[in-house]
């Protein structure tokens, strides 16, 4: 039987770390095309090629050997995509579109269910979309061009991450759980504005056990993606039964990020996958990463895109 190589563009980020040891673990040959944007380096023990997704002359003689692109590079997030929005397009859409124009074998996309923007039902793939940002326009534009043009694609709207991935991958105190369950396991007061924003939630292994179970079992097609809705002050009092001293203070008023949406998941439930890890799992994990000391600065911008994005890389 023939052993599938699977190439992860973007590999070596937050979702990548987990999606390769798993894809590994489950007898896939993989490597992974990252060009360390957040990184100073890559000891993984996995094969890895140095590269950017806008040098076409290297990923058009590199994707010929793949059955399989995962394509997982992006700038990711509102804040973070507003600081350049023409190099946010080149690399969140323009990338994609030249993809699927240059690559036969199966692409497996991850999209953002804040396509959805802000919507008070309860929503499902064929749900009308309202993107609020550059973030959400360039992804939806790049799961539209996949969808339209690939060869049977797999395209997954993520709900918003929380967790930690593998050991290496770099952490992320950019995501609503993890920020809040850092400053509550920190001794910090929680302030929730408004509260009543609906998220939906996934733990970010579990991108990996969707992805693998989808290719196990040939499952192609858009599918919304998430263990849970919660409700951002939900959030937060989920985190205050695993600190019990945590302060939570409640402000009135409309906070800054007006998204609201959750999402039905019957779609890839009916697939057979469902979610492995739940919301007091990922906070457990952060409680004990500041408990125990294990970051030595929680402050550090490298753990949130936007700031170390507008603070360093822009400025290279």
């Amino acid at each position: 039987m023939k052993i599938e190589k699977v190439l992860v563009v973007g590999g070596a980020g937050y979702i990548g770390g987990y999606l390769t040891d798993t894809l590994i673990q489950n007898g896939y040959n993989v490597t992974v095309y990252d060009n360390l944007m957040y990184e100073q380096r890559y000891l993984k023990q996995v094969p890895f090629i140095y590269g950017d997704v806008r040098d076409r002359k290297k990923l058009s003689l590199l994707l010929p050997e793949y059955d399989i692109v995962i394509w997982l590079a992006a700038i990711v997030g509102d804040g973070a995509c507003a600081i350049d929005p023409f190099l946010t397009q080149t690399i969140n859409e323009d990338s994609v579109k030249w993809l699927v124009k240059h690559y036969t074998g199966k692409i497996i996309f991850t999209s953002t269910c804040s396509v959805y923007g802000i919507n008070n039902e309860l929503l499902d793939e064929n749900s009308s979309t309202n993107p609020l940002s550059v973030y959400a326009e360039t992804k939806l534009a790049a799961e539209q061009s996949v969808l339209k043009y690939a060869n049977n694609p797999l395209v997954f709207r993520l709900g918003t991450l929380f967790g930690v991935g593998d050991q290496h991958s770099r952490i992320r105190l950019d995501l609503v759980s993890n920020i809040l369950a850092k400053k509550a396991a920190s001794g910090e007061e929680l302030s929730v504005f408004g509260g009543e924003q609906w998220r939906p939630l996934l733990h970010v292994k579990d991108v990996s056990t969707a992805i693998v179970h989808c290719i196990k079992n040939n499952v192609a097609g858009l599918y919304n993606l998430s263990c849970e809705n919660y409700k951002i002050r939900d959030i937060a009092e989920v985190i205050q039964t695993r600190l019990p001293k945590t302060f939570i203070k409640y402000t009135d008023g409309k906070f800054e990020d007006l998204r609201n949406y959750r999402v039905k998941n019957a779609k890839i439930s009916n697939t057979g996958w469902k979610a492995s890890y739940t919301l007091e799992e990922g906070i457990d994990e952060m409680i004990t990463i500041v408990k125990e000391n294990r970051v030595k600065n929680l402050a550090d911008p490298i753990y949130s895109n936007e700031y170390f994005l507008n603070e360093y890389y822009f400025n290279f």
